[in-house]
């Protein structure tokens, strides 16, 4: 009888053999809960007719199958990758898909994409936008290729990136919010109000724009969200407020929402995002334009 195994089982089956820990794979890398991703370990299991992992309540090891597979799970997820965007190039020619968070504006990406396209002419850039709750804006699973993004993203070796421009952060307030008379907002002044926060999977990104670095005791939460509409929806609607980088003030500028800066927070950083290890052409030219270069 043939097996039933597709990609997304190796996926999964590489982060929990990279973490060596299911609630880290399911929150940190998968995005999905802990119960859904052992249920589906176990189902490749019965597959393989195996067992892959060694489960006790304090850790999760390799049995000798389960490292006889991982060298193996990492090539054919590799060469899956490399053959959906070799059929992707040669449906419509080379083609770069962009992850990004929120807008990017800044003039940034016409800018880059005059200079990718001086660098080479027949590549196709194609952006996608990915919720919030993705930390690693779809570079993990192959969706993009490479992402404008907000740091911090995930500091575990698999991703690099370059800074390509800092803002101060701002917070985003209701029209009418007590605050918003203030030109500048103390921060000492937003540490009890309820806040608007990104999903607990995105991780060290949720406690920056929630400035947890400045906080004693951790932020009062009055909603999750998983785009830039949805946050400034519920600040309008007088849910909380929510802090963002000056640019994205500018970008999402709208009637009942005022902005304010914030000056005693550390400024945000927007990088060129990339897998570590991918040295395609197109990868590095759109890393360099996005620098400046």
């Amino acid at each position: 009888m043939a097996m039933d195994v597709h990609v997304r089982d190796l996926r999964y089956f590489l982060a929990v053999a990279e973490e060596l820990s299911f609630t880290r794979a399911a929150r940190e890398r998968l995005f999905i809960s802990q119960p859904a991703l052992s249920k589906q370990i176990r189902l490749l299991e019965s597959t393989l007719r195996v067992a892959l992992f060694e489960r006790d309540r304090r850790s999760v090891a390799l049995t000798a199958a389960g490292r006889e597979l991982l060298p193996r799970a990492r090539a054919l997820v590799a060469e899956w990758d490399a053959a959906r965007r070799a059929v992707v190039e040669a449906a419509s020619g080379p083609t770069l898909t962009v992850g990004f968070h929120t807008r990017i504006g800044r003039g940034l990406i016409p800018a880059v994409t005059a200079r990718v396209a001086r660098r080479l002419p027949g590549l196709r850039l194609r952006f996608r936008q990915v919720p919030w709750h993705d930390p690693a804006v779809g570079l993990r699973d192959g969706g993009v290729d490479v992402a404008v993004a907000w740091l911090p993203v995930p500091d575990s070796g698999e991703l690099s990136w370059r800074v390509v421009a800092t803002e101060d952060r701002w917070v985003a307030l209701p029209r009418g919010h007590r605050l918003a008379a203030f030109e500048r907002v103390p921060f000492a002044e937003l540490v009890d109000e309820p806040f608007i926060a990104l999903p607990a999977g995105a991780g060290p990104l949720r406690a920056f724009w929630l400035a947890d670095d400045h906080r004693g005791e951790p932020a009062r939460v009055a909603a999750e969200v998983s785009t830039a509409d949805e946050a400034f929806e519920a600040v309008a609607s007088g849910l909380g407020v929510v802090l963002l980088s000056a640019g994205n003030a500018e970008e999402h500028r709208r009637d009942d929402v005022v902005y304010r800066p914030v000056p005693e927070l550390s400024p945000g950083s927007l990088a060129v995002v990339w897998r570590t290890g991918d040295e395609r052409e197109a990868v590095r030219v759109f890393v360099e334009a996005g620098a400046g270069g």
